[in-house]
């Protein structure tokens, strides 16, 4: 199935995606409730601490049968008998409140931390998941570097959003609204000069997130490029080298590098424009309240207290809303990232839609019955109308040029690729009725170009089964014609063989990869061409241990090889994705065809290499 267009401009599905990580809170909602009450009681600590400033300018110091604005219990506990004592009481309060407003900062830090934690590894599981799910065609049609960018710094940028920016934007709603309460109380007028600001603060904002969405987008993907040259080419060291590439490579880069910085810095004028004019109107406006308040104060409207605690609810509203452009451009590039997220998450992968759970004993009866496949985004078969049958225990050889088809049959065999017409069938059944991982499951399949880890020589090989004892790990390895290579090495089987067994030379990952396989009994074995990197000799022997052991097995050979395919019970000519030729080798050479010339031209270079003339 096609997998969704990772690249398209981000939309709203941040929205989805909060509903979706609120839901994995799960137990830890508690935790998440109690963050927001410290924060509810640090904001309205913080807007209590101007009405202190108020009352020990208008009562304690001014007139000590004055209005304070102070809440009843707070004015009560700073009654005393000497204006001294009184201002002792008042710092003490204050910084009392200043303790509790710390330890509730504490709290609140820790529980939004753990909540951002929680979810970002939750997310980061759920990403994995998807990706081993998703399908052949996804993988194929994908960027590693780009997606390992949205499972690795995407996921950053939602999690310091989720625990930080959102929290955040309820302190600030919760400071501001508070502020704005406690002002309406000391002058109506004056409060309303103070919110002149917001509208236009407000627009700037919206007029900003704008402009800086589309941004975020050409950021991330110039990112996901350089990530992917960077991947592609650590990976290719050796053939990057062996081209003596190097200074073209390291100009790639830098053209990439210098995109991404032109991106980002054009990124950083916006800000840079965005951040001086908010300055600007914001210190305007403190200037604003300044002017009128001293005004107001020298008519007697409001008292010298009053004023003073206006001026400092003036910061507690016009600097809380100036960083409404820091938390638009982090919510600008959070939608990136989360768009970036849902585009693995929403993809569907191989499982999950409804898929059979047949599990029959396989025994290795194939057939092949009018089986035609194209991919998706293509509009010509790339598989036409294949008919074969194949008994139990049989070896059969494909052969055929380069992009014939041959890979192809075999994928259409695990399912890795699904067939739009005709049947696959094993021991009867269809393939499309037996559950996936237990067909795959008995199903050996060595790939043209085999994946090693990270890992020693052995654990490749036991990868498949961690508890096998290493007896069997040198059996299969003999088997493959390996061991004796692996007991050259200094560490033997325990020798590293470094990031996609890059130590061994292309034989050995072969055997190695072949080992690996045989390490479990299969009804079914592919090998896709895998025994090229072998010499011929070498190859002849593993097919004799194969035949000793694995003589029950069905077995699939993608080779070029005559001397291979010819020892098998049957071969198939495959050419343009149709079968052109079948039967033995005896059968073929005597027929006029592909198989005919190709049996000829190999003798022919087989008997110069030997030392023979040629027959021109």
């Amino acid at each position: 199935m096609e997998p969704k267009d990772l690249n398209q401009q981000p939309n709203k599905h941040i929205f989805k995606m909060l509903m979706t990580t609120f839901k994995w809170m799960g137990r830890y909602w508690p935790f998440l409730i109690l963050s927001f009450g410290f924060l509810y009681f640090v904001s309205y600590a913080r807007t209590l601490l101007p009405l202190f400033g108020q009352h020990i300018i208008d009562v304690i110091l001014t007139n000590p049968s004055g209005a304070s604005r102070l809440p009843s219990f707070l004015a009560n506990l700073l009654v005393a008998d000497t204006k001294g004592k009184e201002l002792l009481l008042a710092a003490g309060v204050i910084v009392a409140l200043a303790v509790f407003r710390a330890l509730f900062i504490f709290f609140r830090r820790w529980t939004s931390g753990y909540f951002g934690e929680t979810v970002a590894y939750k997310l980061r599981n759920k990403l994995y998941r998807k990706l081993q799910n998703a399908n052949y065609f996804f993988h194929t049609h994908s960027e590693t570097g780009d997606l390992i960018q949205r499972c690795t710094s995407d996921v950053q940028t939602y999690k310091n959003f989720i625990a930080e920016r959102i929290i955040e934007v309820f302190r600030l709603v919760l400071l501001v609204g508070l502020s704005i309460y406690q002002m309406s109380k000391l002058n109506t007028n004056l409060t309303w000069i103070s919110l002149m600001i917001a509208p236009v603060l407000l627009g700037i904002a919206v007029y900003y997130f704008r402009k800086v969405e589309q941004m975020f987008t050409v950021i991330e993907n110039n990112e996901a490029k350089m990530t992917t040259h960077v991947q592609e080419n650590v990976s290719a060291a050796r053939v990057v080298k062996a081209f003596a590439n190097e200074p073209y490579e390291v100009k790639k880069f830098d053209n990439l590098n210098r995109t991404f910085t032109d991106s980002d810095f054009n990124l950083i004028k916006k800000m840079s424009v965005f951040w001086s004019v908010t300055d600007f109107i914001s210190f305007m406006q403190f200037c604003l309240i300044a002017v009128f308040g001293i005004i107001y104060a020298s008519r007697g409207i409001i008292t010298l207290g009053v004023y003073t605690a206006f001026l400092a609810y003036a910061g507690n509203i016009i600097w809380p809303m100036r960083q409404l452009g820091r938390l638009v451009g982090d919510f600008s590039k959070s939608t990136v990232a989360v768009y970036r997220l849902t585009k693995i998450i929403e993809n569907e992968g191989e499982y999950d839609m409804k898929e059979p759970n047949e599990t029959p004993e396989i025994k290795g009866n194939v057939k092949f019955d009018h089986v035609s496949f194209k991919f998706v985004d293509s509009t010509e078969d790339q598989i036409v109308d294949i008919n074969f049958e194949v008994k139990k225990g049989q070896t059969v050889a494909i052969i055929g040029k380069t992009g014939s088809g041959k890979s192809t049959l075999m994928n259409l065999l695990v399912r890795l690729l699904d067939y739009q017409k005709g049947e696959i069938t094993i021991d009867g059944i269809p393939i499309r009725n037996i559950e996936k991982h237990y067909l795959r499951d008995k199903v050996g399949y060595i790939l043209q170009e085999p994946f090693l880890f990270s890992k020693s020589v052995e654990e490749n090989i036991a990868i498949a089964d961690k508890n096998i004892d290493n007896d069997r790990v040198e059996s299969v390895a003999k088997i493959a014609a390996v061991h004796d290579d692996i007991i050259n090495f200094e560490n033997g089987y325990k020798t590293l063989v470094g990031e996609r067994g890059v130590t061994l030379s292309g034989g050995q990952k072969q055997r190695v990869a072949i080992a690996r396989m045989l390490l479990k009994p299969k009804p079914i074995l592919i090998f896709d061409d895998s025994l090229s990197a072998v010499d011929t000799e070498t190859d002849i022997q593993i097919r004799k241990a194969l035949d000793k052991e694995w003589k029950s097995s069905t077995v699939f050979i993608i080779t070029h090889r005559i001397t291979t395919a010819k020892e098998a019970d049957m071969i198939i000519v495959v050419e343009d994705g149709k079968v052109k030729e079948t039967g033995t080798h005896d059968e073929l050479v005597k027929r006029e065809g592909m198989y005919k010339n190709i049996w000829e031209i190999q003798s022919r270079i087989d008997f110069q290499i030997e030392g023979g003339e040629s027959n021109e």
